[in-house]
């Protein structure tokens, strides 16, 4: 086998030893992503002699162990890898997230002096698709109009059912809008259903679209034909706002808009009037800002599903993350390529 000279590089950087680390997570995080044999596995692939897990970075035996240490493995509730943290940490060399997004993680800093950078939010991929999925199938059922029904109407008489819109889960269209890795995972879980899949995406051709048997068009018009939409678009200066009061006019009465992207996607105001009046229905497990102040008629609109923030990986789910980022780890200690590195170049376009 030809060995690159980065990996070379990187053999010979880790001398084939176990690379002094500090874990620095939510301690609720940590006990959820490494079971016993999971927690056996890091301490196998790392010298770690701080606390298990660290909660931040100012303590003076974590800044001491932060002063050796040459990888970092992070997650949910850890602070950021600030230029102060990085300054501290003159032999870093990577840090192994176990999380999503690494976009506000790593200080500018990090990325300048090449550290290597590795996140699991491909494994975080999975459970929100699946959460996108369970939503799309329900939703198309109408099975929140039959549950109120249900419990409003007690008498036996079911004539309330003849007001609820035809289910749609045979011939419906479903619009995903961002063709992300968790857009994909959603479209490929799409594929057993009788359902019409479009995609609106600038950075994707439609030969990608087609592969995930998916039809590219314009946002504006997947918004005036789909039943349900599902955002799936990062959170950039382009898209904030990209469902304003405009495109969510565009969509059909009785459609359904499911967001288990970011909230700043969608112009709060213009939703709430959209579902103040009826007319769709929204499905948010996230919202800008989050959590929402108390005062927010998004919790009683009727139209309205709110969800605080759980379509991604909980308690063993995290388990995906956490094998991710051993793996990626063990590769980093053999002098390895590594499976999930952050590209600096593309994290702009990143969530």
């Amino acid at each position: 086998m030809t060995i690159s000279p980065a990996t070379a590089q990187a053999r010979a950087n880790s001398g084939g030893l176990r690379p002094r680390g500090l874990v620095v997570m939510g301690p609720t995080h940590f006990g959820d992503l490494f079971d016993g044999p999971r927690l056996d596995r890091l301490r196998a692939l790392a010298d770690l002699r701080g606390p298990l897990p660290a909660r931040g970075f100012d303590e003076v035996a974590v800044r001491d162990e932060l002063a050796q240490a040459e990888v970092l493995i992070t997650g949910w509730g850890s602070p950021p890898v600030t230029a102060d943290v990085l300054g501290a940490a003159p032999r870093l060399r990577a840090v192994f997230h176990a999380g999503g997004s690494v976009k506000r993680h790593i200080d500018a800093a990090g990325w300048a002096r090449g550290l290597v950078v590795t996140s699991a939010a491909t494994a975080n991929a999975t459970p929100v698709a699946e959460f996108a999925l369970a939503t799309i199938l329900l939703e198309g059922k109408r099975t929140w109009r039959y549950i109120q029904g249900y419990r409003a109407h007690r008498d036996g008489d079911d004539g309330w059912r003849r007001g609820i819109p035809p289910a749609i889960n045979l011939g419906g269209t479903v619009g995903l809008v961002g063709l992300s890795r968790v857009g994909r995972r959603v479209a490929e879980l799409l594929r057993p259903f009788d359902l019409t899949v479009l995609v609106a995406d600038p950075t994707v051709a439609d030969v990608e679209a087609a592969a995930l048997d998916a039809r590219l068009v314009p946002l504006d018009d997947l918004l005036r034909e789909a039943d349900i939409v599902s955002l799936h678009a990062p959170e950039l200066p382009e898209t904030r706002g990209l469902l304003d009061r405009r495109r969510l006019g565009l969509l059909r009465d009785g459609s359904v808009l499911i967001n288990t992207a970011r909230g700043a996607l969608i112009d709060h105001d213009a939703l709430v009037d959209a579902c103040r009046s009826g007319r769709i229905r929204a499905v948010l497990d996230v919202t800008d800002p989050e959590p929402l102040p108390a005062s927010s008629p998004l919790y009683d609109l009727p139209s309205v599903q709110l969800t605080p923030h759980i379509a991604g990986a909980m308690h063993g789910e995290t388990h995906r993350l956490a094998d991710s980022t051993l793996d990626d780890l063990e590769r980093f200690t053999q002098g390895l390529p590594l499976r999930w590195a952050v590209d600096s170049v593309a994290l702009d376009l990143l969530a």
